[in-house]
Parts: structure tokens; sequence; C-alpha cells
């Protein structure tokens, strides 16, 4: 009977879309996505039970740090700010590697601007010719001498388009280059003030009539202490 009833041809049922009428409402759900939206739902709730459970069994005598440091504001549970976390030390000390890092960008850049530099020849100084020539007698010294005077070296404007436009990035980048050394510079020198003005010892900014040298920069002055 069983290879029969499968024998027989039926219907398939399929689950209707949106009525025209209620396409309003949107897409109609259906039943894979009934299963999906239960589990959640289901999953959700053993999560919540289990934090009743652990929130029940707490033991009420139980106490860490972290609870002075952490508060609820409006229901929701908020930890303080880590802001003195390091000490005043550790934060010298993080604050030397910055500027180390830093000072290691400055000479890499120095070190390829020299590069660039030493690549790039400017075309309106010629080089001088140190080639040397040897003659036999005064008249062939004469033609040989008449000969490489004529001879001239080519112009910027006769060069080809690929050359010049190489030379005119390469020197784009050397102004580049040197304008970010002057950026880091800049950095390197106020890291470097920040770091002496959180050293101990009694210091005040020096007023603009008592600087001799007038910068723009701030310049402060440390009391004299004597040293064991």
């Amino acid at each position: 009977m069983s290879s029969l009833r499968n024998a027989v041809n039926r219907r398939a049922h399929k689950e209707r879309s949106q009525p025209n009428e209620r396409k309003r409402f949107g897409l109609l759900e259906k039943h894979k996505d009934y299963v999906v939206r239960a589990k959640a739902f289901h999953k959700r709730e053993e999560y919540l039970q289990k934090l009743k459970e652990k929130a029940a069994n707490r033991n009420p005598d139980e106490f860490y740090f972290k609870m002075i440091n952490s508060k609820t504001v409006d229901g929701i549970h908020k930890e303080a700010s880590e802001a003195n976390k390091y000490t005043a030390e550790e934060l010298l000390l993080m604050k030397s590697q910055d500027m180390g890092y830093i000072l290691q960008k400055i000479l890499s850049e120095k070190k390829k601007i020299e590069r660039l530099t030493a690549t790039l020849h400017s075309i309106d100084s010629q080089p001088s010719n140190k080639h040397v020539y040897y003659a036999e007698d005064r008249e062939e010294a004469k033609s040989i001498l008449s000969e490489t005077k004529t001879v001239k070296l080519p112009a910027f404007e006769d060069l080809p388009k690929q050359i010049k436009r190489r030379t005119a990035a390469s020197y784009r980048e050397l102004e580049a280059r040197k304008g970010r050394v002057q950026d880091l510079e800049k950095v390197y020198n106020e890291m470097a003030l920040k770091q002496e003005l959180q050293k101990k010892g009694k210091k005040r900014k020096l007023r603009e009539d008592e600087i001799v040298c007038p910068t723009s920069r701030p310049v402060y002055k440390w009391r004299t202490e004597r040293k064991r």
C-alpha cells in the first residue's frame, strides 16, 4: 500500500504570496522566516534565564575593585575611563619611544633627500669636462680644442618629454620631502619640550623681555638645584 500511495500524483501545497490588497504591509512571512525568528527568540530567552540564575546565585559578600571603578548610568553599565592607568614614568617612556620613531623618520627622509639631490642635475649649470685628450703636436691639439669647444650639452628644452616629466616629478618629490622633514622636526621639538616639562624640578616660563633671542615658541627656565 505504501508503494501505491507514493505512486499517486499528489498536489504540491505551496505557501501563498502576499495578496495585492495587503502589499502595503510588506512581504508575507514564510515558514522558513518564522523558524529563524523563533530560534533567535528562544536563544535570547535562554540567555536571559542564565543571567537571572547567575544573579540569583551570586554571593552578596563578593567584592572586587572593579565595582568601585564602574557604575550604572540610566540603566546602562559603564566602566570608568582609564586615563590614569599609567604612571608618570610609564607615560614619559612611551613618549620617548614615540620621539624615537619620529627621529628615525626624520633621518630616513634626510637620507632620501640627499640621494635625490645627488641624482638631480641642474640644467643651467653645465658640468666641467674632465676628459683628458693627448695630442702629438700643436696642430692636433688646436684641432682637438676647437672640436671640444663646439660640442655643447643639450639644453632642457631639447630633452625628450619623458625625461622632462621625470625630472619635474623628482623636483616635486624633493620639495615635498623637505616640507615633510620640517613638519616632523616641528612635531619632534614640541614633543621634546613636553617631555622636558614633565620632568621634576621647578621651572617658569620666561617673559618676552627676558628672552635674549626672540622666538615664537615658549621658553622655560629651570631653577638651579644643588646636586648631592
